[in-house]
């Protein structure tokens, strides 16, 4: 059974890491991320490389002491009441749930690994966003991705972060559990895997004449590569995509939210 330990002081200096916590203060905080909610920690508590520690009410820890000492985890596990844990955090906290994370290096979700991790696959599917700055969104295609079997997610440098709270709470955990890397020259990136890994690349996109998604069913090695709503893709990348296809929809709505599209598309390959 881990030992816990109970936090009574605001001032209490063993829990700095969740004091005053903002997403745009995380990522110099020792390169450590922030997740919420019980079913994200038990998703984490499954890739327990990542975690730090835990700051938990007591009602919560009871619910999830058996995943806690099942993972056989050596880290502090915090416990406070849902008022202190909220005085501390600086914001309503989810459910009592609070895990501090440290985040993967610069080098780790470098393009350069994604081309390690492709290189010997014989079927894989990459998922590639462009300009997805909305953290809803953006946890919305990291659980599509997992759900239909995606094995690489490649985020261009407009995107926002992946580890986000609410990015991270909205994929369900799912941004720790799909490889994702991040590509400064997003065409140049998809422009290698199709000539030097043989990747066919496939945009979606409306209005530009694309084939109907329901004669489409990617190839072995595929990218699908998607945009945000109402920007779309840059021309750049269509010249890339070896081909285009679009969702058969009412001309009376022009576009589909990217997490709904990349759902559709995904939906038609034979991946699960």
């Amino acid at each position: 059974m881990i030992e816990t330990i109970d936090i009574s002081s605001l001032d209490d200096e063993r829990v700095d890491v969740f004091r005053d916590v903002r997403d745009r203060d995380l990522r110099g905080r020792q390169g450590m991320f922030m997740a919420e909610s019980e079913m994200v920690v038990r998703r984490l508590l499954k890739t327990p490389e990542y975690l730090h520690s835990l700051l938990l009410t007591p009602a919560k820890y009871e619910s999830l002491a058996a995943d806690i000492d099942a993972s056989g985890l050596a880290i502090p596990v915090y416990i406070a009441s849902l008022q202190t844990m909220e005085s501390i955090a600086g914001f309503h906290i989810h459910r009592g749930v609070l895990a501090a994370g440290w985040r993967p290096t610069e080098q780790d979700t470098s393009i350069e690994r994604t081309y390690e991790r492709v290189s010997q696959e014989e079927s894989c599917t990459i998922l590639a966003a462009s300009g997805i700055n909305n953290s809803d969104n953006m946890g919305g295609l990291f659980r599509t991705a997992a759900a239909f079997g995606v094995n690489e997610i490649i985020l261009d440098n407009r995107c926002c972060d992946p580890l986000y709270r609410k990015a991270i709470r909205v994929s369900m955990g799912h941004v720790l559990s799909v490889q994702w890397s991040v590509a400064d020259d997003f065409a140049g990136a998809l422009n290698r895997l199709q000539s030097d890994f043989g990747f066919g690349i496939t945009a979606a996109e409306s209005g530009v004449g694309g084939s109907s998604v329901r004669t489409w069913s990617g190839s072995p090695r595929c990218v699908l590569v998607v945009g945000a709503e109402g920007e779309g893709l840059s021309g750049d990348v269509l010249d890339v995509a070896d081909e285009v296809v679009e969702i058969p929809m009412s001309s009376e709505v022009p576009s589909l939210n990217v997490v709904v599209a990349a759902g559709v598309v995904l939906s038609h390959l034979d991946r699960i």
